[in-house]
C-alpha cells in the first residue's frame, strides 16, 4: 500500500470519527450552531475554500481508482472535498441553507453522526493497521 494512502486514511478517519463524536454527543447545540454559520455567507466562503483546498490537494497527490478499498476510498474523498468546495464557493447561501435544512441533517444528528463515525473508524482503523508495500518503500 502507498505511504500516502495510510496517510490520509488515517487524517480523514481521525477528522471524521472526531466530527462525528462531536456532532452525537451534542447534537441539538451542533444542529444550533451549524444553523447559525450557514447564515453567514463570509463563513460558507472560507469553508468552500478550505474544502477545495483540501480536496485539491489529495485528489491531486492521490487520484487512484484501484489498489483496493482503502485507496479507492480516500480518492472518493479527495472528490468529495472538491465538490464541497465547489458547492459552497458558488451556491447562495440561503440556498445552501435551504438544501441543508431539507435534507433533515439537523433535525437528526445522530442518524447522520453515525454515517462519518463508522467511516472514520474504518479509515482510522485500516490506516493504523496498514504497513507500506516494498514497492512503494
Amino acid at each position: 500500500m502507498r505511504p500516502l494512502t495510510i496517510y490520509l486514511a488515517r487524517l480523514i478517519g481521525l477528522f471524521l470519527t472526531i466530527m462525528a463524536l462531536a456532532m452525537l454527543l451534542n447534537g441539538a447545540s451542533f444542529a444550533d450552531d451549524v444553523r447559525l454559520l450557514l447564515q453567514e455567507r463570509g463563513v460558507l466562503l472560507v469553508f468552500g475554500l478550505i474544502a477545495l483546498a483540501a480536496g485539491l490537494s489529495i485528489v491531486l497527490a492521490h487520484n487512484h481508482w484501484s489498489d483496493g478499498a482503502l485507496t479507492v476510498i480516500v480518492t472518493l474523498f479527495g472528490w468529495l472535498f472538491v465538490l464541497r468546495g465547489v458547492f459552497l464557493l458558488f451556491l447562495p447561501a440561503d440556498l445552501v441553507a435551504r438544501i441543508v435544512e431539507q435534507a433533515g441533517i439537523l433535525e437528526r444528528p445522530n442518524l447522520f453522526g453515525f454515517a462519518p463515525l463508522v467511516l472514520g473508524l474504518y479509515l482510522t482503523y485500516t490506516g493504523f493497521l496498514a504497513r507500506p508495500s516494498d514497492q512503494y518503500r
